[in-house]
């Protein structure tokens, strides 16, 4: 199957309002006489400001769900909060985005399944639920397709300040035998011209993906590293967890939608996600999850797009100005007073359940880093561990630092 080529996608909205800021800091020329053109207008310059504020990290997994990275797999579903927590530990905070390219072989159910990248951690993790280990088991796998997918088919914005990275998570090598496959080291030389690193992580042992792995990783200046089939990550669970995830539970009911037709879908389909976090997620993992939307870049995550409570308290919408059919269905039939007392209502209790998940989730970590050193356990030689360290060094040359240690 040769890949169709495809042009990326634009954040389009960031990049002009980032553009827009930019130009607007130089002086117009202007005849003699003539009033000077504004530098900026307060719109634009808001937007460059929250930009400049806000850096981007941009990651995608690109993960082998063959048969035999069954333990791997699981461990990614239990550990994902913890790894978006630890990205978003950087200073300044960034603004995060998680994409996932799923791959197996030729013949299997599926070569590859592409998610693109997403503020909505909701969305992708509720899809990568879906995903159990199958097929393989015949020695290489499609990772050229699947790298080809991760470079073109994944929407990477174009600012050249933003943290954009590859990890590449399997145990097998590359088919270099498929006569219409783009190899890596053409797709490398596409992801360094976006500014892309691309790192690898080999689970097991197999000496030929070893060799491989270690030469991506070298081709695109990025970092290999090795963990046990089963991935080693650390999960634990903690007598916090139950609480944290009711109180995450009772947030996410705050929640308002608004806008038209369309948008209103969207928030149908962002809640629908919630919901099967609920449902289905581990308790350890939707305490994870609400530690990481309590914090400064989890808020993305939680609202989504056009949730009205987050929008009026910021200031980015004036309520009066919505006509009834963009409002919240229970907003509808209430007069505008009303209105500003339900949505000051549910900011208010919004803000007093994460205050209580903030809390909880110190005591958590303590309880954690207590559990580690009772056990002798080292995490450092963790999947997490080691995915931390990598972003840390690598997201350090773009301005983001890190001083905490790595959440779990």
């Amino acid at each position: 199957m040769k890949p169709a080529f495809m042009k990326p996608g634009l954040v389009l909205a960031s990049l002009f309002a980032v553009t827009a800021g930019v130009l607007a800091c130089y002086p117009y020329a202007r005849a003699p006489g003539k009033p000077a053109t504004p530098a900026a207008a307060p719109a634009e310059a808001a937007a460059h400001r929250i930009a400049a504020a806000h850096p981007k990290i941009e990651v995608v997994f690109v993960l082998d769900t063959t048969s035999s990275m069954g333990g791997l797999i699981q461990g990614a579903k239990e550990n994902i909060w913890s790894i978006a927590s630890s990205m978003a530990q950087a200073q300044p905070t960034p603004e995060l985005h998680m994409g996932l390219v799923a791959f197996r072989d030729r013949g299997d159910d599926y070569v590859t399944k592409v998610i693109d990248l997403s503020t909505d951690l909701d969305s992708m993790y509720s899809t990568l639920m879906e995903f159990g280990p199958a097929g393989g088991g015949d020695g290489p796998e499609s990772v050229n397709q699947a790298l080809y997918d991760a470079v073109h088919r994944i929407s990477w914005s174009r600012d050249p300040d933003s943290y954009k990275a590859i990890f590449l998570v399997g145990d097998a090598p590359p088919h270099m035998d498929y006569p219409d496959d783009v190899k890596y080291p053409e797709t490398l030389k596409a992801a360094a011209a976006r500014g892309i690193v691309v790192n690898t992580i080999q689970a097991g042992n197999d000496p030929s993906a070893r060799q491989t792995f270690e030469r991506i990783a070298a081709l695109e200046q990025g970092r290999y590293f090795q963990v046990g089939q089963q991935g080693d990550a650390l999960a634990v669970a903690t007598p916090f967890d139950e609480k944290i995830a009711a109180l995450s539970r009772e947030v996410d009911a705050t929640r308002l939608y608004f806008g038209d037709a369309e948008a209103q879908r969207k928030a149908e389909s962002k809640i629908a996600a919630t919901e099967k976090v609920h449902a289905e997620g581990s308790v350890a993992s939707r305490a994870r999850r609400a530690v990481f939307n309590a914090a400064p870049a989890g808020n993305a995550n939680l609202a989504g797009k056009n949730e009205l409570v987050d929008a009026v308290t910021s200031g980015r919408v004036d309520l009066a100005t919505l006509d009834t059919d963009e409002l919240p269905p229970a907003l509808r039939e209430a007069n505008a007073g009303e209105r500003q007392r339900l949505v000051q209502e549910s900011a208010d209790k919004r803000a007093q359940l994460q205050a209580q998940i903030a809390e909880l989730g110190k005591e958590r970590s303590a309880f954690i880093a207590e559990d580690l050193k009772r056990k002798h356990k080292d995490s450092a030689s963790s999947f997490d561990d080691k995915l931390y360290s990598t972003i840390k060094e690598q997201a350090g040359k773009k301005g983001l630092f890190y001083d905490a240690a790595a959440a779990h």
